[in-house]
């Protein structure tokens, strides 16, 4: 009887345990089995809204990866039905954005079947550092190097779109010759998309304006109705969608009559995109195939900095709305809804996506209760898809290029550089080498500013701030933790202000700092013993940790001196010269 009972007991305890862990891969099971009505009502809501914002979107990123506009919603549907089963923020939008699409063209340079191929490929990595818990490396790309990123990706992307607003054809890619072919072509701008592109900017910018107004908390009294502000924010939060469409109206209203005055869109792909695996090799104009391998080679270090860089977006956007809303996001379990939804959208022909801020903010302002609002929105992308596609024939570029220019401003955050300069002026290094950099190759400005801030990082260690007072001997007080890096540092300024002065001189190395050494370490603290009682003067340790205590007896260094406070080291009896 007692077995039997103690059976049930420990099976009962092994499937309590399956099921955490099921729920610790499955975010949706800690959900789904509470879900209300309401609830529904409001998913429905924000996945309605955001698909709407979603959709012109999606149509413009595309333009910025060099893609055909119907692939900027291939990309935006998979991540809403994946996010919703591995998703632990009930915010987050996955889909395409402006800089993940600016990353992707500097790779694949508008060649589709490559886009989708690193589109497996990030997910592949992304999945991977999930399941390693490799999230941790992503701590090592620093504040000053995003913004420096950001900043740069916004100007590159902002500019990119001014020859479309312009109406200009056959402007090269590279910034520099980008931006001086602009400037050059000018006087062959046409009027049509110079007028309307300028109208979509001022009425984003407008209506953009409104919205913010309305959600100041400082804002001055309006007599207006609560179902009013209701509209307006409403028209706002759609400004997007609205100004595309009116566009694409007006576009269509002048192409019937026979005046073709705008540049549109033109003919694209009908319905919704096969389900198939992505292609393993390519096909050059003049015939030659291109294998797998050669491809992967081509891409060269993209494939470490477009993965790391849509891990680091989506996490940040993830961190600051569970922050905001007052939840908690497990890191490496985003890692794995983004590498899905990369791996499985490769098979309906996207290019690689993350989190957006843009449409997080607004699936959050709108009331979303869970990540089920993303199953709206993806339903709306492939209505889209499926019924609306040749209406985008009328869609006049300067409208989408309206729209990519006022998503990104934004992203540049002049302050930044001020605060920087007050708070730490070094880290203004990292920030404008990425900056720089990134106009010559996105890639490379990514690279050089971890390059940079790497190596502050570890020029700080192995210079770590030393503190020396006169208290009769020497006290030493370490500013930070002692590595491997330091010992040469720490051996220097010991040998300078103590031993080779005249007469030598006892020291006390104050140690509460130090948290952990290594064997460099232990080597060096043997050599400096030796020296120290070959001049018959003192090295002592004051406040070590435990753990280092335990380090320095196991090493059985000959001559070890410790104590637990200074005051104790510097007893004259602990400094008398060693007999």
């Amino acid at each position: 009887m007692e077995r039997s009972l103690l059976g049930r007991a420990s099976a009962a305890s092994r499937r309590c345990c399956s099921y955490s862990t099921l729920k610790a891969w499955l975010p949706i099971l800690s959900w789904l089995p509470r879900y209300r009505l309401k609830w529904l009502q409001m998913d429905l809501l924000a996945g309605l809204t955001v698909g709407l914002t979603t959709v012109p979107q999606a149509l413009a990123y595309a333009e910025v990866a060099g893609l055909p506009v119907q692939y900027g919603l291939y990309s935006a549907f998979m991540g809403g039905f994946i996010y919703t089963l591995l998703g632990t923020s009930k915010d987050v939008t996955l889909g395409p954005t402006a800089i993940m699409s600016l990353l992707c063209f500097s790779v694949v340079g508008g060649q589709p079947h490559r886009a989708v191929l690193l589109s497996l490929l990030c997910g592949l990595i992304q999945a991977g550092m999930a399941l390693l818990r490799l999230g941790f490396l992503l701590d090592f790309i620093s504040f000053p190097v995003i913004k420096g990123f950001t900043c740069a990706a916004a100007v590159t992307i902002g500019f990119g779109q001014v020859k479309n607003i312009l109406g200009l054809q056959g402007i090269p890619h590279e910034f520099f010759l980008e931006v001086y072919y602009t400037f050059y072509q000018i006087p062959e701008a046409r009027i049509g998309d110079v007028v309307l592109g300028l109208l979509c900017v001022t009425l984003l910018l407008m209506l953009w304006f409104m919205k913010k107004g309305l959600g100041s908390d400082d804002a001055p009294y309006s007599p207006c109705s609560k179902v009013a502000r209701k509209l307006v924010w409403t028209v706002a939060t759609m400004r997007n969608a609205l100004v595309v469409v009116a566009a694409a109206l007006v576009a269509f209203s002048w192409d019937v009559s026979g005046h073709h005055v705008f540049t549109i869109t033109g003919e694209t792909s009908k319905g919704l995109p096969p389900f198939r695996p992505p292609p393993t090799s390519d096909t050059t104009a003049n015939g030659t195939v291109v294998s797998f391998g050669e491809i992967v080679e081509d891409f060269g270090e993209a494939l470490a900095v477009i993965p790391f860089m849509g891990l680091l977006e989506s996490i940040a956007i993830a961190k600051a709305f569970a922050s905001q809303n007052d939840y908690r996001i497990d890191a490496n379990q985003e890692l794995l809804a983004i590498g899905v939804t990369n791996i499985m959208g490769s098979f309906v022909s996207a290019y690689p996506v993350t989190g957006s801020f843009g449409r997080t903010a607004v699936n959050s302002q709108t009331g979303v209760c869970t990540p089920a609002g993303g199953i709206v929105t993806g339903v709306i992308v492939l209505l889209s898809l499926e019924f609306l596609m040749p209406a985008f024939y009328y869609i006049p570029k300067a409208s989408l290029a309206a729209v990519i220019i006022c998503a990104v401003a934004p992203m540049v955050d002049y302050g930044v550089v001020a605060e920087m300069w007050r708070i730490r002026k070094l880290d203004l290094l990292p920030f404008f080498v990425t900056f720089l950099m990134s106009f010559w190759q996105v890639q490379y400005g990514i690279i050089g500013g971890i390059a940079v801030s790497g190596a502050l990082l570890l020029y700080n260690m192995a210079r770590p701030q030393i503190k020396v007072s006169d208290h009769g001997a020497l006290v030493m007080e370490l500013g930070s933790g002692l590595s491997f890096p330091a010992t040469e540092y720490l051996s220097h300024i010991i040998h300078t202000q103590a031993l080779q002065a005249s007469p030598p001189r006892s020291v006390v190395l104050d140690c509460h700092h130090v948290s952990t050494i290594d064997y460099s370490v232990i080597s060096e603290l043997r050599d400096l013993l030796r020296q120290f009682k070959l001049r018959e003067v003192r090295l002592v340790f004051s406040r070590l940790q435990p753990s280092v205590l335990e380090v320095l007896l196991a090493a059985e260094l000959q001559g070890l001196r410790y104590t637990e406070s200074v005051e104790a080291a510097l007893q004259m009896e602990l400094l008398e010269p060693p007999q």
